[in-house]
């Protein structure tokens, strides 16, 4: 009997302390409650950081547009651009004019490597080529494409017209009769660029300087290029009030030109090379023709006098190419659109002189005319 009373007491002291236990467990499990309390206040926390943020507004988007015009200025937008170059032919002119082109985007702060990313192509004078690399370059979807000398400019404006991509273009003589702009100027669509319109007048006063004699001057040109045929065409309107008349004759490729050469060297006192770029291709087998006959060539920019040529009154195409980088970069910072900007002609001309070709084929040359010219010593291979 008594164990059975100590077996009843022993098994009421373990519930006892069982409930008292379970109580402890109890308010242990309120700890960790009251313990993340806290957390639950988190989105009191965070309204209240946004409402600091937004107290802050103002300051922050001053900052923001103080940002923007920096990045504007130094293309510091965070963004790789992408641009494509294709040039028609290779020559000094159109090197240079794509030289000062990544030159002049630089100075806006788009630098290759940096924040710029270019791809290059050239047509090699091959019209379909030229075609084939527009279409290509379309389909890339680059943030611009740079189009230098007329037949490239018309095949990546034609290729990239449905694409809605811009297109800048230089060493273009005559966009009016190419079709990139109107007379006023404005482009046809979403494509500028630069002239590089020849300074006629000057040339033909220059030639008459030198010459004195002369009463013919030849000019070669491509049949397809219209830049060549509305040059031609002033050529001949102003030629006669120097004492001049002009004599041309047309090629298809290059493959034309030693026969043509052949041809046109038998009729004049000199030749006058134009822009067009399958002759410049072609210039040093006409130099070589003309040589043998002692008939001076004329030139149309400082690359084709330092090869050959007697002189010219040229522009400097890296400056030419210069000023259509910096209209591109306008266009890329969102200052303006290519379709909105008229096309810009480079003015500025200077003499160049060759006095090697001039000893060589022993023609004396007043001092008063080269007076202010860059006179050249040497003959320089192409």
């Amino acid at each position: 009997m008594k164990k059975k009373i100590i077996a009843a007491l022993l098994t009421l002291t373990l519930a006892a302390a069982t409930i008292t236990g379970c109580g402890n467990s109890g308010n242990t499990g309120k700890n960790p409650a009251d313990t993340t309390a806290p957390a639950a206040t988190a989105p009191d926390q965070s309204t209240q950081a946004a409402d600091a943020t937004d107290s802050q507004a103002p300051e922050t988007t001053a900052a923001a547009d103080t940002t923007t015009d920096s990045s504007a200025n130094a293309a510091g937008d965070g963004k790789t651009y992408k641009i494509f170059i294709t040039q028609y032919a290779e020559h000094g002119s159109l090197d240079n004019c794509r030289q000062g082109f990544i030159e002049g985007l630089a100075s806006e702060g788009f630098v290759e490597g940096e924040n710029l990313t270019l791809e290059f192509q050239n047509a090699q004078a091959d019209s379909g080529a030229a075609s084939q690399i527009a279409s290509q370059f379309a389909a890339g979807k680059p943030d611009m494409i740079c189009a230098i000398a007329t037949p490239s400019a018309l095949s990546c404006y034609n290729a990239a017209l449905d694409a809605n991509i811009p297109v800048i273009y230089t060493a273009v003589t005559d966009p009016v009769a190419a079709e990139l702009a109107g007379e006023d100027k404005m482009p046809v669509g979403n494509v500028t660029g630069t002239s590089d319109k020849l300074p006629v007048d000057a040339q033909l006063e220059m030639i008459r300087n030198m010459l004195p004699e002369a009463k013919t001057i030849g000019i070669m040109y491509t049949t397809s290029e219209v830049n060549s045929i509305s040059t031609i065409e002033e050529y001949k309107e102003k030629a006669a009030s120097y004492g001049f008349e002009i004599v041309d004759v047309g090629i298809s490729t290059a493959a034309d030109i030693p026969l043509a050469a052949d041809n046109i060297l038998t009729k004049v006192d000199c030749l006058n090379n134009l822009t067009d770029n399958t002759v410049v291709q072609g210039l040093p087998t006409i130099l070589a023709k003309a040589g043998e006959k002692n008939i001076p060539v004329f030139g149309s920019e400082i690359e084709q006098v330092k090869i050959g040529c007697l002189a010219a009154a040229g522009i400097d195409y890296i400056e030419l190419g210069k000023k259509t980088g910096q209209m591109a970069a306008k266009i890329l910072k969102g200052e303006a659109a290519a379709g909105e900007m008229p096309y810009e002609t480079f003015e500025d001309y200077s003499i160049y002189f060759n006095q090697a070709v001039a000893d060589n084929l022993g023609v004396a040359v007043d001092p008063a005319v080269i007076e202010n010219a860059e006179i050249f010593t040497e003959i320089t291979a192409e």
